[in-house]
């Protein structure tokens, strides 16, 4: 069972991929079968989840989270498929986040970083050279984005339940904050956290320059086809976006995602999982299967195809050095320095969907962003005592 990555949900680009895949592996492999459902980012860690449920896991599963199904003692660890060089060859925080106590179960699949995105025609446009590099400099652009252009959404903020984790964490990021604490413990609803949001709220949305849409309104994918259409000044995106962008005819810069002061934030990280069941057995197929799938070529193949970044050091040292991936350096060199949400806490799918569901309200004309913090933390809280 895997994700789409298709941004657009116009091809069949992930299929294509695993098809090629699947093909050369069974040639090489005539032992063995493979077969691959191919399923929306909206709707496979879900199904995924029923099948578990309904004593029907899959034997593969390239999804969003892992944590739940290794602390039920669901999935192999990595140890037992994976050959000394290739689990060595991940990327080191990737590794680290992946682990369950000592033993590695979540193996990284796909990885990107945020970068903020704008519109370089656009800020020629308003007479602005340079992109922002703190918040107060990013409000002073919207302003003028709007004032001189009159593009409809200055800064994007997309609050909506489909990725707000994600923007979210941006921002807790970028005022000294984040979901946790250096201890590892969340820290949801810290005065770091707070002060970030009410910034937000009060700077950008409450002037205007979220644009048409409420920010809990606006998903990523809505924001990020608004950015394709030239309807964006400013959003923090992935690697795929510039991929997009470039072929709609958009001439786009990007920056590391601004913070509170001149002090370059860490840039929010994302990485997706593929995980191993126990439930049929297979141990060895599986083994053999994930080895393949984490060779050089297949890694790079699938990083170039949906502009992501790679897992490995391998690859990621290959595509640096390669005038080719020149789009992606940028991202690649904020990758060692990311930082993810806390995916190795078993309550992180819980807190995620507490965040989706609460956040945007912080941005309402009615709405606290400290409400809204609290109510994730108790979620939180609740999440982690198990109940």
């Amino acid at each position: 069972m895997a994700a789409d990555y298709e941004v657009g949900g116009q091809s069949d680009s992930t299929e294509q991929y695993w098809d090629a895949l699947i093909t050369a592996f069974e040639a090489a492999h005539p032992g063995i079968k493979v077969e691959v459902e191919v399923v929306s980012w909206d709707s496979v860690d879900r199904k995924v989840a029923d099948m578990v449920e309904e004593g029907e896991a899959p034997d593969l599963a390239q999804i969003g989270a892992y944590a739940d199904y290794a602390k039920r003692g669901e999935l192999y660890a990595a140890e037992s498929l994976l050959s000394v060089r290739v689990q060595a060859n991940f990327l080191r925080p990737f590794s680290t986040a992946g682990e369950q106590g000592t033993e590695q179960y979540g193996m990284p699949f796909a990885a990107s970083t945020r970068l903020l995105f704008y519109n370089e025609e656009l800020f020629a446009k308003a007479g602005v050279a340079q992109p922002p590099r703190t918040w107060d400099e990013l409000k002073s652009v919207a302003h003028r984005l709007k004032s001189r252009t009159g593009v409809r959404y200055p800064m994007a903020v997309p609050l909506g339940p489909e990725e707000a984790q994600m923007e979210t964490m941006a921002w807790m990021l970028g005022g000294g904050g984040g979901y946790t604490s250096p201890s590892g413990s969340y820290a949801i609803s810290s005065e770091e956290n707070v002060d970030s949001l009410d910034w937000l709220k009060a700077n950008l949305v409450k002037e205007g320059l979220t644009g048409p849409v409420s920010p809990e309104q606006l998903n990523r994918k809505e924001a990020y086809a608004a950015f394709l259409r030239g309807e964006v000044g400013m959003v923090n995106g992935f690697p795929s976006l510039l991929q997009d962008a470039q072929k709609a005819g958009i001439k786009v810069g990007t920056v590391a995602v601004p913070g509170r002061d001149a002090k370059t934030p860490p840039a929010p990280g994302v990485v997706d999982w593929i995980m191993a069941f126990k439930r049929n057995g297979h141990r060895e197929e599986l083994g053999t299967f994930l080895n393949f799938v984490f060779s050089d070529e297949n890694v790079r193949e699938f990083a170039t195809r949906n502009n992501l970044l790679p897992v490995t050091m391998s690859v990621t040292s290959q595509m640096r050095a390669a005038e080719r991936y020149r789009d992606l350096w940028k991202f690649l060199d904020e990758l060692p320095a990311s930082q993810l949400p806390p995916v190795n806490k078993t309550s992180w799918t819980l807190v995620s969907a507490s965040t989706k569901r609460n956040i945007g309200s912080a941005m309402t004309p009615g709405g606290s962003p400290a409400k809204a913090l609290r109510q994730i933390a108790d979620d939180a809280k609740k999440a982690e005592s198990g109940r």
